[in-house]
């Protein structure tokens, strides 16, 4: 069986390149991270694996890619770009990444949450721009954070703002228990919650999960910190709380849309903070990554399925 990396940027192209091993299943590694669905029946062409790291894989189009059996999704996110049932019902199995970058997001939510708490962002900005704002900020210490989701990402979150004094409240789909963690109804977490930081797979139960009536039950003036999907907050809900000061403050690593659209909504709201779904990206995320989808690819052909 022959795998094809569809759409690797060079970093991740040098990390495929280091991890290969003698006697591996061959690996073909396209260089081009801006591929189009279009181009994918030419390039899987004698595939029976895809490596996909953000291309979107319509069903209509792996439809097109007769020799395509697996394609491994580079993170949990797939629902995003495919649709796994469906591709299933056509031969085609969807394998997907968890945990290799579970400290990587964890630390990027925990500097997105700093960042709006004191503001660093808009005050390097502003005094670039030749202006010298003094931001009265919140101290995060003894505050109260409410984390919706505790898998691996959660779980990291949780140990970092309990290290900094942190009152730490959880809702989890499933029961659970975690030291340092109070385990709480979602009426309560966002009631009480200085800060509430979103740690939830993206599927058909979550999507809309922080819905408009959601979002009115945070407490005022709250931060809200978003490194999962873009599409389990009701986007243009959570526009309107910001606008009108309800909500204090959006930091956003994940987007509806992505790239955010010029003239976008998001980009002219002042007590927001905008990073480029960029949580995942350390080298050492980027190692358990590539490793765990090789390990894939010597899976699926071990099996010779």
């Amino acid at each position: 069986m022959r795998a094809l990396f569809v759409d690797a940027n060079d970093s991740l192209a040098e990390v495929t390149e280091r991890l290969l091993r003698p006697g591996d299943p061959a690996v073909s590694i396209h260089r081009d991270p801006d591929i189009a669905p279009a181009d994918l029946p030419r390039l899987l062409a004698g595939h029976a694996i895809a490596i996909d790291d953000h291309t979107q894989f319509p069903t209509d189009i792996v439809k097109q890619c007769p020799d395509l059996k697996h394609i491994v999704f580079l993170g949990t996110g797939a629902r995003s770009y495919m649709d796994p049932e469906a591709l299933e019902a056509i031969g085609v199995k969807v394998h997907i990444i968890k945990g290799y970058g579970d400290t990587a997001v964890a630390e990027m939510a925990f500097s997105l949450l700093w960042d709006a708490a004191r503001q660093t962002a808009m005050m390097d900005a502003a005094i670039r721009g030749n202006e010298w704002p003094r931001v009265v900020g919140m101290q995060l210490t003894g505050k109260t954070i409410g984390l919706i989701g505790t898998g691996g990402i959660g779980a990291e979150m949780a140990r970092l703002c309990n290290g900094i004094g942190m009152k730490v409240l959880a809702w989890n789909r499933s029961p659970k228990a975690m030291p340092g963690v109070e385990f709480v109804s979602l009426d309560r977490l966002l009631a009480e919650s200085d800060a509430v930081s979103i740690h939830l797979l993206l599927n058909d139960e979550t999507r809309g999960f922080l819905s408009a009536e959601r979002l009115a039950q945070m407490k005022p003036g709250a931060i809200l910190v978003n490194t999962a999907r873009g599409a389990i907050v009701d986007e243009t809900a959570m526009c309107d709380a910001l606008e009108a000061g309800r909500l204090g403050h959006a930091a956003l690593d994940v987007f509806v849309e992505e790239p955010l659209p010029a003239g976008h909504r998001l980009r002219g709201i002042r007590n927001t903070t905008l990073t480029s779904h960029a949580a995942f990206r350390t080298p050492e995320a980027s190692d358990n990554l590539i490793g765990a989808a090789l390990d894939h690819c010597r899976r699926i052909v071990q099996d010779g399925t």
